[in-house]
Protein backbone atom coordinates (compact mmCIF):
# COMPACT_ATOMS: atom_id res chain seq x y z
CA UNK A 1 0.00 0.00 0.00
CA UNK A 2 1.35 3.41 -0.96
CA UNK A 3 1.20 5.98 1.85
CA UNK A 4 0.89 9.71 1.19
CA UNK A 5 4.46 10.24 2.41
CA UNK A 6 5.77 7.48 0.14
CA UNK A 7 3.84 8.87 -2.82
CA UNK A 8 5.21 12.39 -2.26
CA UNK A 9 8.74 11.02 -1.86
CA UNK A 10 8.49 9.05 -5.09
CA UNK A 11 6.96 12.01 -6.90
CA UNK A 12 9.75 14.23 -5.63
CA UNK A 13 12.40 11.81 -6.88
CA UNK A 14 10.73 11.60 -10.28
CA UNK A 15 10.53 15.39 -10.52
CA UNK A 16 14.17 15.71 -9.53
CA UNK A 17 15.08 13.08 -12.08
CA UNK A 18 13.19 14.96 -14.77
CA UNK A 19 15.10 18.11 -13.88
CA UNK A 20 18.49 16.38 -13.85
CA UNK A 21 17.99 14.29 -16.97
CA UNK A 22 17.90 17.19 -19.46
CA UNK A 23 21.15 18.51 -18.00
CA UNK A 24 22.77 15.11 -18.37
CA UNK A 25 21.51 14.81 -21.92
CA UNK A 26 22.69 18.32 -22.68
CA UNK A 27 26.14 17.63 -21.24
CA UNK A 28 26.44 14.52 -23.36
CA UNK A 29 25.28 16.33 -26.49
CA UNK A 30 27.87 19.08 -25.92
CA UNK A 31 30.70 16.69 -25.13
CA UNK A 32 32.61 17.50 -28.30
CA UNK A 33 36.10 16.15 -28.87
CA UNK A 34 39.23 18.29 -28.95
CA UNK A 35 42.03 17.27 -31.31
CA UNK A 36 45.67 18.30 -31.71
CA UNK A 37 47.48 19.02 -34.96
CA UNK A 38 50.74 17.18 -34.40
CA UNK A 39 52.71 19.93 -36.17
CA UNK A 40 52.54 21.49 -32.71
CA UNK A 41 55.12 18.85 -31.65
CA UNK A 42 57.21 18.75 -34.83
CA UNK A 43 60.43 19.11 -32.80
CA UNK A 44 59.49 16.51 -30.17
CA UNK A 45 57.92 13.61 -32.09
CA UNK A 46 60.92 12.68 -34.28
CA UNK A 47 62.95 11.96 -31.14
CA UNK A 48 60.29 9.94 -29.33
CA UNK A 49 57.05 9.40 -31.21
CA UNK A 50 55.69 6.81 -28.78
CA UNK A 51 56.39 8.91 -25.70
CA UNK A 52 55.10 12.04 -27.40
CA UNK A 53 51.80 10.46 -28.40
CA UNK A 54 51.32 9.20 -24.83
CA UNK A 55 51.81 12.76 -23.56
CA UNK A 56 49.26 14.07 -26.08
CA UNK A 57 46.67 11.68 -24.65
CA UNK A 58 47.64 12.65 -21.10
CA UNK A 59 47.16 16.33 -22.03
CA UNK A 60 43.46 15.63 -22.59
CA UNK A 61 43.17 15.07 -26.32
CA UNK A 62 41.04 12.37 -27.93
CA UNK A 63 41.96 13.06 -31.55
CA UNK A 64 45.12 13.96 -33.42
CA UNK A 65 45.81 15.31 -36.89
CA UNK A 66 49.14 13.96 -38.17
CA UNK A 67 51.25 15.56 -40.89
CA UNK A 68 54.26 14.79 -43.04
CA UNK A 69 53.45 11.21 -44.03
CA UNK A 70 55.31 9.49 -46.84
CA UNK A 71 55.15 5.86 -47.89
CA UNK A 72 58.91 5.54 -47.39
CA UNK A 73 59.16 7.12 -43.92
CA UNK A 74 55.60 6.68 -42.67
CA UNK A 75 54.63 8.71 -39.60
CA UNK A 76 57.88 9.45 -37.74
CA UNK A 77 59.34 6.10 -38.77
CA UNK A 78 56.18 4.07 -38.17
CA UNK A 79 54.19 2.67 -41.06
CA UNK A 80 50.48 3.47 -41.15
CA UNK A 81 49.43 0.24 -39.42
CA UNK A 82 51.97 0.63 -36.60
CA UNK A 83 51.04 4.28 -36.11
CA UNK A 84 47.37 3.32 -36.00
CA UNK A 85 48.13 0.78 -33.28
CA UNK A 86 50.06 3.42 -31.32
CA UNK A 87 47.09 5.78 -31.45
CA UNK A 88 44.64 3.05 -30.44
CA UNK A 89 46.84 2.04 -27.51
CA UNK A 90 46.60 5.64 -26.25
CA UNK A 91 42.87 6.04 -26.80
CA UNK A 92 43.35 8.40 -29.74
CA UNK A 93 41.76 8.64 -33.17
CA UNK A 94 42.91 10.45 -36.31
CA UNK A 95 39.91 11.64 -38.34
CA UNK A 96 42.17 13.70 -40.61
CA UNK A 97 45.79 14.33 -41.59
CA UNK A 98 47.76 16.89 -43.58
CA UNK A 99 49.39 15.37 -46.67
CA UNK A 100 51.84 17.20 -48.94
CA UNK A 101 50.21 17.71 -52.34
CA UNK A 102 52.82 19.56 -54.43
CA UNK A 103 53.44 16.51 -56.60
CA UNK A 104 49.77 16.42 -57.49
CA UNK A 105 49.00 20.11 -57.93
CA UNK A 106 52.29 21.13 -59.56
CA UNK A 107 53.27 18.01 -61.51
CA UNK A 108 49.87 16.38 -61.95
CA UNK A 109 51.03 13.04 -60.55
CA UNK A 110 48.69 10.94 -58.41
CA UNK A 111 51.06 8.32 -56.98
CA UNK A 112 51.63 10.12 -53.68
CA UNK A 113 47.93 10.97 -53.35
CA UNK A 114 47.06 7.31 -53.83
CA UNK A 115 49.51 6.37 -51.04
CA UNK A 116 47.89 8.97 -48.77
CA UNK A 117 44.46 7.49 -49.43
CA UNK A 118 45.81 4.05 -48.54
CA UNK A 119 47.32 5.32 -45.27
CA UNK A 120 44.19 7.31 -44.39
CA UNK A 121 42.04 4.22 -44.74
CA UNK A 122 44.40 2.14 -42.59
CA UNK A 123 44.04 4.73 -39.82
CA UNK A 124 40.27 4.98 -40.24
CA UNK A 125 40.36 8.63 -41.26
CA UNK A 126 37.54 10.61 -42.83
CA UNK A 127 39.49 13.52 -44.35
CA UNK A 128 42.60 13.87 -46.49
CA UNK A 129 43.66 17.48 -45.93
CA UNK A 130 45.61 19.66 -48.37
CA UNK A 131 47.81 21.70 -45.98
CA UNK A 132 48.78 24.41 -48.49
CA UNK A 133 49.34 25.05 -52.20
CA UNK A 134 52.65 25.81 -53.89
CA UNK A 135 52.71 29.46 -54.91
CA UNK A 136 54.09 28.58 -58.34
CA UNK A 137 50.60 27.55 -59.45
CA UNK A 138 48.81 30.51 -57.84
CA UNK A 139 49.95 33.47 -59.90
CA UNK A 140 46.73 34.21 -61.80
CA UNK A 141 42.97 33.78 -61.57
CA UNK A 142 43.16 31.19 -64.33
CA UNK A 143 45.61 29.17 -62.27
CA UNK A 144 43.26 29.46 -59.30
CA UNK A 145 40.54 27.79 -61.38
CA UNK A 146 42.93 25.09 -62.58
CA UNK A 147 43.85 24.26 -58.98
CA UNK A 148 40.19 24.20 -57.98
CA UNK A 149 39.47 21.79 -60.84
CA UNK A 150 42.32 19.53 -59.74
CA UNK A 151 40.98 19.69 -56.18
CA UNK A 152 37.59 18.44 -57.36
CA UNK A 153 39.29 15.56 -59.19
CA UNK A 154 41.37 14.68 -56.12
CA UNK A 155 38.19 14.74 -54.04
CA UNK A 156 36.54 12.34 -56.50
CA UNK A 157 39.52 10.01 -56.15
CA UNK A 158 39.26 10.19 -52.36
CA UNK A 159 35.53 9.57 -52.56
CA UNK A 160 36.04 6.27 -54.37
CA UNK A 161 37.78 5.04 -51.22
CA UNK A 162 35.17 6.45 -48.86
CA UNK A 163 37.23 9.52 -47.93
CA UNK A 164 36.67 13.27 -48.18
CA UNK A 165 39.10 15.98 -49.25
CA UNK A 166 39.73 19.08 -47.19
CA UNK A 167 41.70 22.31 -47.64
CA UNK A 168 43.55 24.12 -44.83
CA UNK A 169 44.14 27.85 -45.26
CA UNK A 170 46.90 30.24 -44.28
CA UNK A 171 46.58 33.96 -45.07
CA UNK A 172 47.97 34.16 -48.61
CA UNK A 173 44.63 32.88 -49.94
CA UNK A 174 43.18 36.40 -49.62
CA UNK A 175 45.90 38.19 -51.59
CA UNK A 176 44.12 40.03 -54.44
CA UNK A 177 45.04 38.68 -57.90
CA UNK A 178 43.25 39.61 -61.14
CA UNK A 179 40.32 41.08 -59.24
CA UNK A 180 39.72 38.04 -57.06
CA UNK A 181 41.38 35.88 -54.39
CA UNK A 182 42.35 32.23 -54.33
CA UNK A 183 39.96 31.53 -51.44
CA UNK A 184 37.02 33.11 -53.23
CA UNK A 185 37.74 30.97 -56.29
CA UNK A 186 38.07 27.82 -54.18
CA UNK A 187 34.70 28.38 -52.54
CA UNK A 188 33.06 29.12 -55.87
CA UNK A 189 34.71 26.51 -58.10
CA UNK A 190 35.02 23.48 -55.83
CA UNK A 191 32.08 21.16 -55.29
CA UNK A 192 30.70 21.59 -51.74
CA UNK A 193 29.78 17.90 -51.73
CA UNK A 194 33.37 16.92 -52.48
CA UNK A 195 35.67 19.56 -50.96
CA UNK A 196 35.49 20.49 -47.28
CA UNK A 197 37.24 23.49 -45.78
CA UNK A 198 39.41 23.32 -42.68
CA UNK A 199 39.38 26.86 -41.35
CA UNK A 200 42.53 27.92 -39.55
CA UNK A 201 40.92 30.67 -37.49
CA UNK A 202 44.21 32.34 -36.57
CA UNK A 203 45.25 32.73 -40.20
CA UNK A 204 41.81 33.98 -41.22
CA UNK A 205 41.99 36.71 -38.57
CA UNK A 206 45.60 37.52 -39.49
CA UNK A 207 44.48 37.94 -43.11
CA UNK A 208 42.01 40.59 -41.94
CA UNK A 209 39.00 38.39 -42.59
CA UNK A 210 36.01 37.64 -40.35
CA UNK A 211 35.48 33.92 -39.63
CA UNK A 212 31.82 34.47 -38.75
CA UNK A 213 31.12 36.23 -42.06
CA UNK A 214 32.76 33.36 -43.92
CA UNK A 215 30.53 30.93 -42.04
CA UNK A 216 27.42 32.98 -42.85
CA UNK A 217 28.24 33.27 -46.55
CA UNK A 218 29.26 29.61 -46.90
CA UNK A 219 27.15 27.60 -44.44
CA UNK A 220 28.07 23.97 -44.04
CA UNK A 221 31.40 24.23 -45.90
CA UNK A 222 33.67 24.05 -42.85
CA UNK A 223 33.94 20.53 -41.47
CA UNK A 224 37.06 21.20 -39.41
CA UNK A 225 38.84 24.13 -37.80
CA UNK A 226 42.22 24.90 -36.28
CA UNK A 227 42.26 26.69 -32.94
CA UNK A 228 45.27 28.79 -32.10
CA UNK A 229 45.27 32.22 -30.51
CA UNK A 230 46.97 35.43 -31.64
CA UNK A 231 49.61 36.85 -29.31
CA UNK A 232 48.53 40.20 -27.88
CA UNK A 233 51.83 41.98 -28.49
CA UNK A 234 53.07 40.25 -31.65
CA UNK A 235 50.31 39.26 -34.06
CA UNK A 236 52.80 37.28 -36.12
CA UNK A 237 53.01 34.76 -33.30
CA UNK A 238 50.39 32.60 -31.67
CA UNK A 239 49.83 31.75 -28.05
CA UNK A 240 47.82 29.36 -25.94
CA UNK A 241 44.07 29.52 -26.50
CA UNK A 242 42.50 32.05 -24.17
CA UNK A 243 45.67 34.11 -23.73
CA UNK A 244 45.43 36.03 -26.98
CA UNK A 245 43.17 38.38 -28.91
CA UNK A 246 40.82 36.04 -30.80
CA UNK A 247 37.20 35.87 -29.63
CA UNK A 248 36.73 32.12 -29.93
CA UNK A 249 33.52 32.13 -27.91
CA UNK A 250 31.73 34.28 -30.48
CA UNK A 251 33.28 32.55 -33.49
CA UNK A 252 32.47 29.03 -32.30
CA UNK A 253 28.92 29.99 -31.37
CA UNK A 254 28.39 29.65 -35.15
CA UNK A 255 29.87 26.14 -35.27
CA UNK A 256 26.59 24.51 -36.26
CA UNK A 257 26.01 26.98 -39.09
CA UNK A 258 29.57 26.44 -40.31
CA UNK A 259 29.18 22.67 -40.28
CA UNK A 260 32.06 22.17 -37.87
CA UNK A 261 32.62 18.63 -36.63
CA UNK A 262 36.27 18.66 -35.54
CA UNK A 263 38.04 21.27 -33.37
CA UNK A 264 41.82 20.96 -33.62
CA UNK A 265 44.32 22.84 -31.47
CA UNK A 266 47.55 23.89 -33.16
CA UNK A 267 50.49 25.75 -31.69
CA UNK A 268 53.10 26.92 -34.20
CA UNK A 269 55.47 28.55 -31.74
CA UNK A 270 56.12 28.68 -28.01
CA UNK A 271 57.09 31.64 -25.84
CA UNK A 272 58.82 30.62 -22.59
CA UNK A 273 56.65 27.54 -22.08
CA UNK A 274 57.17 23.81 -22.42
CA UNK A 275 55.26 22.54 -25.47
CA UNK A 276 53.47 19.83 -23.50
CA UNK A 277 52.40 22.35 -20.86
CA UNK A 278 51.19 24.63 -23.66
CA UNK A 279 49.04 22.01 -25.38
CA UNK A 280 47.60 20.91 -22.04
CA UNK A 281 46.57 24.48 -21.25
CA UNK A 282 44.94 24.94 -24.66
CA UNK A 283 43.07 21.63 -24.35
CA UNK A 284 41.68 22.64 -20.96
CA UNK A 285 40.52 26.01 -22.28
CA UNK A 286 38.91 24.46 -25.34
CA UNK A 287 36.99 21.92 -23.25
CA UNK A 288 36.11 23.90 -20.16
CA UNK A 289 35.61 27.40 -21.54
CA UNK A 290 34.65 26.90 -25.19
CA UNK A 291 32.76 23.67 -24.46
CA UNK A 292 34.05 21.92 -27.58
Amino acid sequence: MTTRRKFLTQAGLISAGMMIAPRLLSAKANDKVVGLQLYSLRDQLPADVKGGIAKVAAAGYKEVEPFGYSKEKGFWGLDAKSFSTLLNDNGLKAPSAHFGMDEYFVQGKTEALESYIEAANILGMTYVIVPSINGEVLKSADQFKEVASKMNKAAELCGKSGLKLGYHNHNFEWKPVDGTTFYDVLLKETDPKLVNMEMDIYWVVRAGQDPVELFKKNPGRFALCHLKDMDKTDHNRNTEIGRGTIDFKTILSYAKLAGLKHFIVEQENYINIDPYVSITESAAYAKNILHV
